[in-house]
């Protein structure tokens, strides 16, 4: 009996060593999980080479850009123009050229206003290009050659018949303002059949009209008790009698009395001061 306990409690103590000196599960006893990480490698190998084809396929002079095609028609921009913004700005191919720097270079063309760049297959650049509609010069102080487009923006550009247009001038800034008051201006003088060949807004923001047939008309400021609207309006009402009775050339009226109107009248000429009641008290030299 004595044997026998002592053998059982030696075969169990070297149970518990085998126990406690077992080594625990490594990566490579894990095949699952090995696999997942060699597919991962794989994946990332793969995307690394498609990249590395890529990007070494599109420097390759395999697409080359040969041309430029404006999708509307022109006609300020000229073709010599188009041909030197594009030489300036379009480098690379048809992948790599920059768009935005082929859109900014068109868009600094004189008569450019917007420009909308996009690739065409396989081997060209597509332009939708928008001009500049003139719609009246501008003065400022340096007598630059600029004008102003049909959205009120000022812009620098030569036009040969540019005479044609009326002549806006204001502070900075106010081009948008005194082309929208022009548009106002042309439908109250419609019935005269007279146009404004001028229309100069002054640092105190006064108005000042010159017509067709050379008369200068005075509207000052606009006012919420008198609108440079209904002083206008009374001078419609107005021009032909007063034609009528002075029976000579006037250079110019001055709208800006509430009650009435003074005349300018051509040199060495006299000059009047009217009311709406027709009573006139005239005057050698100008008023």
């Amino acid at each position: 009996m004595a044997k026998l306990v002592r053998a059982n409690g030696i075969k169990g103590r070297r149970s518990g060593q085998s126990a406690s000196h077992a080594s625990p599960e490594g990566l490579w006893d894990r095949p699952k999980l090995l696999d997942l990480l060699a597919d991962v490698l794989f994946l990332c190998a793969a995307a690394t080479l498609a990249y590395a084809a890529v990007a070494a396929m599109v420097r390759l002079p395999f697409f080359p850009l040969r041309q430029v095609v404006v999708v509307n028609v022109l006609n300020q921009v000229t073709p010599a123009q188009i041909e030197y913004a594009a030489r300036s700005s379009l480098s690379g191919n048809f992948f790599t050229v920059n768009l935005d720097g082929v859109r900014v270079a068109f868009e600094k063309l004189p008569w450019v206003r917007k420009t909308s760049v996009r690739r065409r297959w396989p081997d060209g650049i597509e332009l939708a290009i928008e001009e500049h509609v003139a719609a009246a010069r501008w003065q400022n102080s340096e007598d630059e050659a600029r004008l102003v487009n049909n959205q009120g923006e000022v812009f620098a550009a030569s036009l040969a018949d540019q005479a044609a247009l009326p002549l806006f001038g204001g502070p900075e800034g106010s081009a948008p303002l005194i082309l929208a008051r022009y548009r106002e201006f042309a439908g109250l003088l419609e019935p005269l059949g007279r146009t404004s060949r001028s229309v100069m807004l002054s640092a105190r923001q006064a108005w000042q009209l010159r017509l067709d047939d050379g008369l200068t008309l005075e509207l000052g400021r606009d006012q919420a008790k008198q609108t440079l609207h209904e002083r206008l309006q009374r001078f419609v009402g107005i021009y032909r009698e007063v034609q009528a009775r002075t029976r000579s050339s006037i250079a110019a009226i001055d709208m800006r009395y509430p009650n009435g109107f003074a005349l300018r009248l051509g040199r060495g000429e006299a000059g009047a001061n009217m009311n709406p009641q027709g009573s006139e008290h005239f005057s050698k030299g100008n008023t």
